[in-house]
């Protein structure tokens, strides 16, 4: 690079992020230092708009994805870097702190939040860069997404005309800035009501059916199966959990409704289908086998959605080769992986933008555990520099 990037601005936009709450559905006030620095930097109010993806989630929300175009300073495809700005409710309370090579929440009981306000924060160091340094540039579209941390809500919803049409699509977020992740698993949610029959838990125990012994061998069979956890059946593999599990009002009284909120991965859709296939028939068994004395029975109610569809870029694809390369210039070794979670990138990729994603430094996260690495976000940092100007910062 002709003229090294301002790293010590970079961590201070970081910082400053970190501290500002913002859960999923609640990113008004990050939204609003966004646009505050963003103006601060002389964008025109016609460049950054924000699109209507919170009205369309099922969640709802406060306010919807911020879009920022800027037409190119030199010819090239347009290129969509993207970064959700959410964090897990973990993350309120967080106060940032930098511990030598790293940054820790202060408050031991909340997680850092690092995912992914180090992404949010390479974003707007780039258009920081880019506005103040006028660095020459293809045609530019910055996503700050919504909703990530519900299940990718934003980038499931955003408003595709907005874009302007991207060819080449780059995510931050995550672990090694090093590594270009460009597959990504399947995920599919489920909502099951098991409803099973009241009476009084001392006096008639034999009137009542309980929805939590049925829940609870379905679940049980389900282990014993193999059917929960790290799922491995012949050359097909993926992951379920039951995630939420909510039932009972009182000891003296045979439960009569279970809520459950399970999930399902797999990079194949018709072995996570199947996941899912055995989840309901496990409820559903389990519900009719727990009888009143004069053989009633439980029932469920299963609901299910498609969260993301997986994917798996060609590794000769352009997008890949250009994080690569982006890669190796700023000094690093890449490394082509696979995800077993769901990114932006899922979505991105179904609407048709061929998108890579690379890591941010992020350790831990969701956790109090959660902490960064000022190493590996400088080098984010330099990276979507490098692959926002094609190499001429």
């Amino acid at each position: 690079m002709v003229n090294e990037p301002r790293l010590e601005l970079a961590e201070k936009l970081l910082l400053e992020l970190l501290a500002i709450p913002g859960s999923s559905g609640r990113e008004s006030q990050v939204m609003e230092y966004l646009r505050s620095r963003l103006a601060g930097w002389g964008l025109s109010p016609q460049c950054m708009e924000h699109d209507d993806a919170h009205l369309r989630s099922r969640h709802g929300g406060e306010i919807g994805n911020l879009i920022i175009r800027l037409p190119g300073t030199v010819r090239g495809a347009r290129r969509l870097l993207s970064a959700h700005v959410d964090t897990v409710p973990l993350c309120q309370g967080a106060r940032p702190a930098v511990r030598g090579r790293w940054i820790r929440s202060a408050d031991r009981s909340a997680a850092l939040g690092a995912d992914n306000r180090a992404g949010t924060a390479i974003l707007l160091f780039c258009l920081a860069e880019i506005l103040e340094r006028q660095l020459p540039h293809p045609p530019l579209t910055f996503l700050f997404t919504v909703q990530e941390e519900l299940g990718l809500h934003g980038a499931r919803h955003v408003a595709l005309k907005k874009l302007g049409r991207p060819k080449l699509g780059f995510n931050f977020d995550g672990s090694s800035p090093e590594q270009v992740t460009i597959g990504a698993t399947g995920g599919y949610r489920m909502e099951i009501i098991v409803r099973g029959i009241a009476s009084h838990a001392g006096a008639a125990p034999a009137d009542g059916a309980s929805a939590i012994v049925m829940a609870a061998l379905a679940i049980s069979r389900l282990h014993e199966r193999g059917w929960h956890g790290q799922i491995e059946k012949g050359r097909h593999s993926g992951t379920s959990n039951i995630g939420i599990f909510r039932g009972g009002d009182a000891t003296n009284v045979v439960a009569p409704r279970v809520e459950i909120r399970a999930e399902a991965r797999s990079h194949n859709p018709n072995f996570r289908m199947r996941i899912v296939r055995e989840i309901r028939s496990a409820f559903q068994t389990a519900a009719r086998e727990i009888c009143t004395r004069d053989q009633r029975s439980g029932k469920i109610a299963f609901r299910g959605w498609l969260d993301y569809e997986s994917f798996l870029l060609d590794r000769r694809q352009p997008v890949v080769q250009m994080a690569e390369q982006a890669v190796l210039r700023c000094g690093g070794q890449p490394e082509i992986g696979i995800s077993n979670g769901g990114l932006d990138a899922n979505w991105l990729v179904s609407h048709g933008i061929p998108t890579v994603t690379l890591g941010c430094g992020q350790r831990r996260a969701h956790t109090p555990e959660e902490r960064l690495s000022l190493r590996q976000f400088r080098l984010g940092c330099r990276i979507a520099l490098d692959l926002a100007t094609d190499g001429r910062a």
